[in-house]
């Protein structure tokens, strides 16, 4: 039976593993609980990439909300309105026209008035 030698692997993953915790404090950077410390340090990262998105739709939903009471409609009424009118932009974009462009938003507002009455 063949000899296996792995000494090459592991010294590969165990400097994989050390980079992934760099910056990490303690025992935690470089002995074996760096393992269980970039595992969790993965898992928390890939639940906050869902999040961010979350959390900025959120954000645009809160500045459309502000600009059209200020208009004078709730945000629900804007958006079925837009719908009606037939206009498609997301809320991403709406956010932005919101605070940098409010005569646009204001036209968008006053489309989506008349398309509900």
């Amino acid at each position: 039976m063949a000899r296996v030698k792995r000494a090459q692997i592991r010294t590969t993953r165990l400097k994989n593993l050390r980079a992934r915790a760099k910056g990490f404090f303690g025992a935690r950077k470089n002995l074996r609980q760096a393992h269980e410390a970039v595992m969790h340090a993965e898992k928390n990262a890939y639940i906050g990439r869902k999040q961010r998105k979350q959390h900025f739709r959120r954000l645009w939903t809160v500045r459309i909300n502000a600009a059209t009471r200020a208009a004078g409609l709730s945000y629900s009424k804007f958006i079925h309105g837009m719908k009606l009118a037939g206009i498609d932009l997301n809320r991403k974009m709406l956010s932005d026209l919101a605070t940098r462009e409010p005569a646009v938003f204001a036209d968008i507002v006053a489309k989506a008035k008349a398309a509900l009455a």
